[in-house]
């Protein structure tokens, strides 16, 4: 099959790749750019282990084809942390112990991100409900809603 050149915004730097016009998303990131903080999960859209930004909007990306970010803004796990400092979400992810075997924790974060920017100061019924469409094994879900109203206060007062 033939490839299309896809030209998109992959973390804040212009990107250019190659891509089968069936390919996923998340297939590209991790197969062929190398951003393997993006996990696979389900294949199927029911996990939100793969979730990332486009244009701002949570997505599963093993859901979009990777030709569909065309012109479009990227944003994974990797493009949140500065060198030397994580995001304030990755840090109370980590202070709460809100993680274990890392598989769904990407997505989790990816949400939080997009939660907190939609709003900014969510009450714990609507950071569960929000996350509803990211599933943890390991943990449980109260250490992961406990990281992310810590991460709110500090991100509002930062």
């Amino acid at each position: 099959m033939a490839k299309v050149q896809v030209q998109t915004r992959l973390n804040g730097e212009d990107t250019d790749f190659l891509c089968e016009p069936r390919q996923s998303l998340l297939e590209v990131l991790r197969e062929d750019l190398g951003f393997t903080g993006t996990k696979e999960g389900c294949s199927n859209g029911n996990c939100g282990a793969c979730s990332v930004l486009l244009d701002g909007v949570l997505v599963d990306s093993c859901l979009v084809l990777a030709v569909e970010t065309a012109g479009k803004e990227v944003a994974t796990i990797e493009g949140l942390a500065t060198p030397g400092k994580l995001h304030p979400i990755q840090q109370k992810f980590l202070e709460h112990a809100a993680l274990q075997c890392g598989i769904c924790t990407p997505g989790f974060i990816m949400a939080t991100k997009a939660l907190l920017a939609k709003n900014p100061h969510p009450t714990e019924h609507e950071v569960r409900y929000w996350l509803a469409g990211n599933l943890c094994r390991c943990t449980g879900y109260d250490k992961i809603v406990r990281a992310v109203l810590d991460a709110a206060s500090v991100m509002e007062s930062a």
